[in-house]
């Protein structure tokens, strides 16, 4: 049995660290290097870096800044953010990501998880799943920064990316993310029954318990940013590791 990964997300903007609640508010942390030079001395499982400024401003992350960790880090990580054809991801690759981030262009171009798994493994690729829930219960995926609603449902969506070649799925809850009040089990849950390729349970991790919750409840790893960079209940800036 695989012990399960538990991965810190960092928010890239430019080349500041950030985090937000809900996908908004965000508040600058520092230089992401310093993070990575943290997490390597706590002997962090992996990191996930998402630019949440590319996908709205048509770019990909930096590369200067990606080589950057790479330089810097001991450990696997992941990029995302704008990453809409091969030759953008092959940039990513050759930067030094061992895996790539995609969530608008999976949607809009679905035909490009299949075409960068095909040349790099499916392995490579993760999925980037945003989940809101309606005040009935109903729950629905977003694009674009969380700022566009669509009309997938999670699991069908999420069974969509696996048949095209996803290696991973990464599924945050927009309305637990930062809040640190927990996980949406019940969407963890519901997403993890039907795969069978890894899910990534991120959006609302506030204690260790709550990894432990996400994973009985199907997750195959679980991933958290403001646990690992806030403490608190003023938010004071700390980046931590259990």
């Amino acid at each position: 049995m695989n012990t399960p990964r538990i991965i810190p997300v960092l928010l890239l903007k430019g080349q500041g660290l950030y985090k937000g609640i809900k996908f908004k508010s965000h508040k600058y942390l520092g230089d992401p290097l310093n993070a990575v030079k943290i997490f390597n001395d706590k002997e962090a499982d992996e990191l996930i870096f998402l630019d949440i400024g590319a996908t709205i401003e048509s770019r990909i992350p930096q590369l200067d800044l990606i080589r950057g960790i790479a330089d810097e880090c001991y450990m696997p990580f992941s990029v995302g953010g704008g990453i809409r054809t091969v030759e953008q991801a092959k940039a990513i690759f050759d930067s030094g990501a061992e895996k790539i981030v995609i969530n608008t262009a999976a949607m809009e171009i679905p035909e490009l998880i299949s075409e960068i798994s095909g040349i790099y493994g499916s392995q490579s690729v993760v999925v980037s799943i945003d989940v809101s829930k309606s005040l009935l219960g109903s729950y629905s995926v977003h694009i674009r920064s969380g700022t566009v609603k669509t009309k997938w449902d999670p699991v069908k969506w999420a069974k969509r990316v696996e048949e095209l070649g996803a290696g991973e799925i990464m599924l945050t809850s927009i309305d637990r993310d930062g809040t640190m009040s927990g996980y949406d089990l019940n969407l963890i849950e519901l997403v993890s029954n039907a795969m069978d390729i890894p899910v990534i349970a991120c959006g609302g991790a506030g204690k260790t318990e709550d990894f432990v919750l996400a994973l009985k409840n199907g997750a195959s790893a679980v991933a958290a940013g403001a646990k690992f960079v806030f403490h608190g209940k003023h938010r004071a800036v700390l980046i931590t590791y259990p």
